[in-house]
């Protein structure tokens, strides 16, 4: 039988010590070194967990073309000098078919937001107050919720590896993380692309369905993901299964990332996953807990964990995520920082 995402109550991560801690602790623990993803409830910001106050986030989606243009990244917009953060339209021949805008850190505290010559620290092209009123104060109020969560989630996992609780705070102080949403729409059975092969569909429950968004683990820590109440995104098991992950109201999906699990020598699992399509279009709200672009990974305290050159997030990141098809052609904008030590 597929093993289930177990849904876990978090508020106890948000007080002081006590049993109840505990318990939540070893609990994410259980789902972080065995399937690697579980869904959270009962937190500070929550409340953005219900459709209307999605609605207010996925408003961006209601924008203009003409709107949606001025947001563009550079690989689609040549004269735009952001190439890291803004809008990537729909990539009609790819297997991930969606569009959707990343944002950085400034939307949350844009006065705190020094300049930087390095592309994962430029600022976010975003939305004229005019074009969506309202829009900016939602999406800084959730970007915050989430830094809580993702932070208080990092505290648990220190605690259940045996290390000093704030052992990672200092590496997320100033840190990158990433809001993405994300718009699925159903695709054009006219648009000329074969959908055929195996990259492109797949058979789940005895039906045929398309794949929207291709097999992938994350490349660094926690993803925390709200979904809209539609189907489609599935993780795979310890046994290799695919399984659904319900898109529960109240709840946010979490799943954590290579760079996690080889910071924690394997003891949390970065677990591979995938949408496919539902018989409606799909929207998708992940937040991807990130630290400082010069934060310096190097190994933790762990027994029997494989050591490794130290090297900084920044240079780990942009190698990773320029590999995917909305950053395409942007690999040779950024050098890395600092050559890892020989």
């Amino acid at each position: 039988m597929a093993q289930e995402i177990e849904t876990i109550g978090i508020a106890d991560l948000f007080e002081p010590p006590s049993p109840a801690r505990d318990h939540v602790d070893t609990r994410i623990m259980a789902a972080a070194s065995g399937i690697g993803f579980m869904a959270v409830r009962d937190f500070p910001g929550d409340h953005w967990l219900t459709p209307d106050r999605r609605a207010q986030l996925l408003r961006i989606f209601a924008l203009s073309e003409a709107e949606k243009q001025k947001l563009l990244r550079w690989n689609f917009d040549p004269t735009r000098k952001n190439v890291y953060r803004g809008w990537f339209p729909l990539q009609p021949t790819a297997v991930s078919y969606k569009e959707g805008i990343d944002i950085g850190p400034d939307i949350a505290d844009a006065g705190g937001f020094s300049a930087s010559d390095d592309p994962l620290c430029e600022p976010t092209p975003l939305p004229a107050e005019g074009a969506l009123p309202g829009w900016r104060a939602a999406a800084a109020d959730y970007y915050r919720s989430m830094e809580s969560v993702g932070n208080a989630l990092m505290r648990s996992i220190a605690r259940g590896l045996g290390l000093p609780e704030t052992i990672f705070d200092a590496y997320f102080d100033d840190g990158i993380s990433t809001l993405r949403l994300i718009r699925y729409p159903l695709r054009d059975a006219n648009a000329g692309v074969d959908t055929s092969g195996p990259e492109f569909s797949v058979i789940h429950k005895g039906e045929k369905r398309t794949i929207i968004g291709r097999e992938h683990a994350d490349s660094g820590f926690v993803t925390l993901l709200a979904q809209d109440g539609v189907e489609g995104l599935q993780a795979k098991n310890l046994a290799g299964e695919w399984i659904d992950v319900p898109p529960a109201n109240g709840t946010l999906a979490v799943n954590f990332g290579q760079l996690l699990e080889r910071w924690t020598g394997g003891r949390v699992r970065a677990t591979r996953h995938r949408v496919i399509a539902p018989k409606t279009v799909r929207l998708s709200i992940p937040f991807f807990y990130e630290p400082r672009v010069d934060a310096e990974i190097a190994p933790l305290p762990l027994k029997g964990a494989e050591p490794f050159e130290p090297f900084l997030y920044g240079d780990y990141l942009w190698e990773a995520a320029t590999n995917f098809v909305e950053m395409s052609g942007i690999k040779h904008l950024r050098q890395p920082r600092r050559a890892k030590a020989s």
